[in-house]
């Protein structure tokens, strides 16, 4: 069974008086344990293409599968269930709540279920090399401390599927040089990732390698 399958997914939007074609019959399948690098310049669709895998957007047409499940056709309640079980997100401004403390961001996943989470989270920050700055609040830390603290947040509930959204785009090289091997450490562990990125600095040996031309996906 994938981990996640998009079967011809088109995507059109709204653009002033016309309809644009973002996404155009994209097909994608991702086992457990495999990295998808998407590359293509800003505005190309990366960050509509990892929206609609994860449930987050509809597609206009076609099918996303998360494991055995499809998703496209579920009322929202039972969608939104489906992705907090299945998938983390690390969106590319972290999209951290600035007001409350590193720990609490990293908790914000769990809240919905009422589930007390709180040894994981302290064990992911303790991984991510920021368990020194639970209590800090968001708008304090750094950008490499943010990323951070986002990638613990993404991975709470332990969800089969992690999306990344240009996750280097904050983060100097040393940084990213950690990322990449963070992010094999987390495939050989049997997550599947797909991540977007036009960053040079993000290669993952063993990871296919995609580009996204006209809302087509391609190989790169």
């Amino acid at each position: 069974m994938s981990a996640l399958a998009l079967a011809d997914v088109t995507k059109r939007v709204i653009d002033g008086d016309a309809r644009r074609v973002v996404l155009d019959g994209v097909c994608l399948t991702l086992e457990p344990g495999e990295i998808a690098l998407v590359r293509g310049p800003s505005g190309s669709g990366k960050t509509t293409l990892l929206a609609v895998a994860g449930g987050m957007l509809l597609p206009t047409s076609g099918e996303v599968l998360l494991g055995d499940e499809p998703i496209s056709r579920l009322r929202d309640a039972h969608r939104s269930e489906v992705r907090r079980r299945c998938v983390g997100f690390v969106f590319q401004d972290v999209q951290l709540i600035e007001g409350m403390t590193a720990r609490q961001n990293v908790l914000l996943p769990a809240v919905p279920e009422g589930r007390d989470l709180g040894e994981r989270a302290d064990a992911l920050m303790d991984r991510f090399g920021v368990a020194q700055l639970a209590s800090v609040v968001a708008r304090r830390l750094s950008g490499g401390e943010r990323q951070r603290i986002a990638l613990a947040r993404a991975l709470l509930l332990d969800p089969a599927v992690l999306i990344l959204d240009e996750p280097t785009a904050h983060i100097d090289d040393a940084r990213a040089e950690q990322l990449v091997a963070e992010l094999a450490s987390l495939a050989r562990g049997g997550k599947a990732l797909l991540v977007a990125t036009h960053d040079p600095r993000i290669v993952v040996a063993g990871a296919r390698l995609l580009r996204l031309e006209h809302g087509r996906l391609l190989p790169a």
